[in-house]
């Protein structure tokens, strides 16, 4: 236990583990106080030995605390206290290189294709939020803009009114589905979207997924010094942004472009370390536009009090929105299966495959392992000779950690089990299949941020009151286009969960990179 070896990989261990938990770095006080309880017998030493050794770095923020005033004559006060973290190499240089990026999009001038007069004029042809955000990204490089599911209807006005202006505008999703939805919102104005853009010679506008785009597989590819060939980015769901993901977005920006981040706020964070959208939004360094477009209907309402710490009755005589209380696990399965299968199909005319079970985690005899089995006995039953999966399967692949398209299965052969997601075909190898399938029909929340589907049933059993949060039921809950089904287990932890229970914080440095970066934010 002694060992300085043993010390040096545990302080790693942790901040990997820290990573995964949303993490950028940890307070130091809280990393030694960790090794202490893994028996590390000099906490301090393994620190101090990681750090020399360059496997953790460590980072001085200055704290917004502002020593106190000193009297008339008195000698200088001492030097504004600092916060000592620690973290991994990948990710502080990730934070710092997305500071940098942000501050050259925020200090260069956007290009001024069309006068100001050009951009007034498209505001003042549109709604009233729409026309805050395209005045709003008429002057500025980075604007900020909230608002839920609706909102994009204020996106797709904003690239609108920047193709009328000359500029070439593209949106980034993340998720294919997510895609297809935006380019619905642009169809109303009649933009071209997708991955191929403008066949004529005019400015290219469209949408591609956010990896598509990185990747130069969509979107408008890239220009002569590598930079994205665009004048105006604007990337949905922002919340799931992470540091290194927007890193590479901010320093494949050409000078003069323009960025939005566009999402909501309510939902859950990303999956990957930081919290970029919430830390650019306390860190007030430019502009922000709150939209005022609600999400329709009883579901909208309900998730809307939700955001704001209130669990509200809501009228739904379209039974809209539906509670259905359940005593015991073995209960919530069968009322779910029953309301997938039969209930929400005959009662609301919406089909099995067009509803999403949601449910807090994978395990326990109601997390998604139980849900799907139950589910695929109902609606597709099969021996699962292809590792597990029949044709016809709903399920979930996740390419890369914390990203997740859903689709089905179409076949299996030599090369892998095929499948469809989005519409597009997906070829997963045999190897492969057993890390990043899984059964589709019930998914965690923080699978499904950045979907929806007509109909979703949110599963809250008895054993997952202590994992409800406020953005936990927010973004389930929101799932939901026209009707949502809770299966209600968890008595009077639901309401307390809305009105009390925060996002669990995560320990960044972005704040602090960007008041240096930018001192005369706010």
């Amino acid at each position: 236990p002694d060992d300085e070896r043993r010390g040096r990989a545990v302080t790693v261990w942790l901040l990997e583990q820290a990573a995964l938990a949303g993490h950028t770095a940890l307070d130091a006080p809280a990393l030694t106080a960790a090794l202490a309880q893994r028996a590390v017998p000099d906490p301090d030493a393994a620190v101090q030995s990681a750090l020399a050794e360059g496997d953790a770095l460590v980072f001085q923020d200055a704290l917004d605390t502002a020593p106190p005033a000193q009297e008339e004559g008195a000698e200088e006060s001492e030097e504004r206290p600092v916060r000592v973290l620690i973290g991994l190499e990948r990710y502080a240089l990730a934070e710092e290189s997305l500071a940098d990026g942000l501050a050259r999009v925020m200090n260069s001038v956007p290009k001024t294709d069309g006068s100001a007069d050009g951009w007034e004029q498209t505001a003042a042809s549109a709604t009233r939020s729409a026309a805050e955000l395209i005045r709003a990204v008429a002057g500025h490089g980075l604007v900020l803009h909230t608002g839920g599911h609706a909102s994009q209807a204020e996106v797709a006005a904003l690239l609108h009114a920047a193709r009328g202006l000359g500029l070439r505008g593209w949106a980034a999703t993340h998720t294919p589905s997510g895609r297809d939805d935006c380019t619905a919102q642009m169809a109303r104005y009649d933009l071209s979207a997708g991955p191929s853009g403008d066949a004529g010679d005019g400015p290219v506008t469209g949408v591609a997924t956010v990896a598509g785009l990185l990747s130069g597989a969509e979107g408008p590819g890239r220009d002569a010094e590598g930079a994205f060939d665009l004048d105006l980015l604007v990337v949905l769901d922002a919340p799931q942004l992470d540091v290194e993901t927007a890193a590479m977005l901010a320093e494949s920006l050409p000078d003069g472009a323009r960025l939005v981040l566009s999402g909501d706020p309510g939902v859950l964070w990303s999956a990957g370390p930081g919290r970029v959208f919430a830390d650019l939004l306390a860190a007030r360094v430019c502009p922000q536009v709150a939209s005022r477009t609600p999400d329709p209907g009883p579901v909208g309402e309900l998730v809307s009090g939700v955001g704001i710490g209130e669990l509200n009755q809501v009228e739904a005589p379209g039974k809209e929105v539906v509670i259905v209380p359940v005593r015991d696990a073995g209960e919530a399965v069968h009322r779910t299966v029953q309301l997938v299968a039969d209930s929400v199909p005959r009662a609301i005319g919406i089909p099995a495959e067009q509803t999403q079970v949601i449910t807090p985690g994978h395990g326990g005899a109601v997390g998604t392992r139980a849900l799907n089995s139950a589910l695929k006995e109902r609606l597709n039953p099969g021996p699962g000779r292809f590792g597990g999966f029949d044709p016809g399967d709903r399920v979930a692949h996740s390419p890369t950690p914390g990203r997740t398209t859903v689709g089905h299965v179409v076949k299996a052969d030599a090369d892998g089990l095929h499948l469809e997601c989005s519409g597009l075909p997906v070829v997963v190898p045999k190897e492969r299949v057993e890390q990043s399938v899984r059964h589709g029909w019930a998914l965690t929340a923080h699978q499904a941020v950045g979907l929806r589907w007509p109909a979703a049933v949110v599963v809250l059993p008895g054993d997952a009151a202590a994992a409800l949060t406020r953005p936990w039921v927010y973004t389930a809950f929101g799932r939901a286009e026209r009707h949502l089904s809770v299966v209600h287990g968890v008595e009077q932890a639901l309401q307390r969960a809305v009105a009390e229970v925060p996002q669990k914080p995560r320990t960044t440095r972005l704040p602090a990179l960007l008041k240096a970066q930018v001192p005369a934010a706010g």
